[in-house]
């Protein structure tokens, strides 16, 4: 069932009401889940039963996304001001320090959090950051071309697509190996969040000049990269290593640049692993 909890956080024009809304279940040790620009909670149900059985499972839609309000006026989605919207959410839910996984915004996301020191593990799924300026001019080119796509498809063509696996690779094949696999309602709503997300336009402009360069000594870290990822490409995650040499990087067979989806058995055990 979907909650949504409001906080205030700090901004240059005195503290701001923030609402974020969520879904939680299953019982142990909480673990924050976080998705990609344009996507919404839902890219981890695949996932989230299995998980829920050994975590408290905490799924959010990032503020301007999926059913979470945009940001108020004076508030950036940058880095340091999503940290600080974080921070105040989990004190809001009275988590304390909880592991955390994301998918590659939501991964980028979960690694700041843990350079803040927020949370006690981070497990990042294709993670944003370690790109090349080419690599982040060509991605962002990609997801400028879905949203586009995505805000003209008039919604019955749409829901008619979604209807032959033929139609869902069409939609979705960018962000899944295998698209089939998703279903047609799922496809129908993750469009729609694509379409209609307040935050994605600047979510990618405050993303032009980020890299992730921090080591984060002390702290569980896991990098797992799908090796049929066509947004970030899989050298990002030899990157990420080389930036992290303590962190694990885990090859993901078959993957795309959600692997949720396409092995949910082999992402839920990377992500139990990874926050024990």
């Amino acid at each position: 069932m979907s909650a949504t909890v409001s906080f205030k956080v700090p901004s240059a024009h005195g503290p701001q009401a923030v609402t974020v809304s969520y879904t939680r279940r299953g019982r142990g040790e909480p673990l924050l889940l976080l998705h990609g620009i344009g996507h919404h909670r839902q890219a981890w149900g695949p996932v989230t039963d299995i998980l829920a059985a050994d975590r408290d499972v905490i799924a959010v839609d990032l503020p301007g996304f999926g059913a979470s309000p945009a940001l108020p006026d004076g508030l950036a989605y940058d880095l340091p001001t999503t940290t600080t919207v974080f921070e105040a959410f989990c004190a809001a839910l009275e988590l304390d320090r909880p592991h955390v996984a994301g998918n590659s915004l939501g991964g980028l996301i979960a690694l700041e959090l843990g350079r803040a020191r927020l949370v006690r593990s981070v497990t990042a799924l294709s993670p944003a950051g370690f790109w090349s300026e080419a690599e982040r001019r060509y991605a962002f080119g990609v997801l400028l071309a879905m949203r586009h796509i995505a805000q003209r498809l008039p919604l019955p063509l749409v829901e008619q697509l979604s209807r032959t696996a033929a139609g869902r690779t069409a939609l979705t094949s960018t962000i899944y190996a295998r698209p089939a696999r998703r279903s047609p309602e799922a496809v129908v709503a993750e469009t729609r969040a694509l379409a209609e997300a307040a935050g994605f336009a600047p979510t990618l402009r405050a993303g032009t000049t980020v890299r992730f360069t921090d080591d984060l000594a002390g702290l569980p870290v896991t990098v797992a990269w799908g090796t049929r990822d066509r947004l970030l490409l899989r050298r990002q995650g030899v990157r990420a290593k080389q930036l992290m040499p303590r962190a694990r990087l885990v090859r993901l067979p078959g993957c795309g640049h959600c692997p949720m989806n396409d092995d949910p058995a082999l992402v839920a055990r990377v992500v139990l692993d990874g926050s024990r």
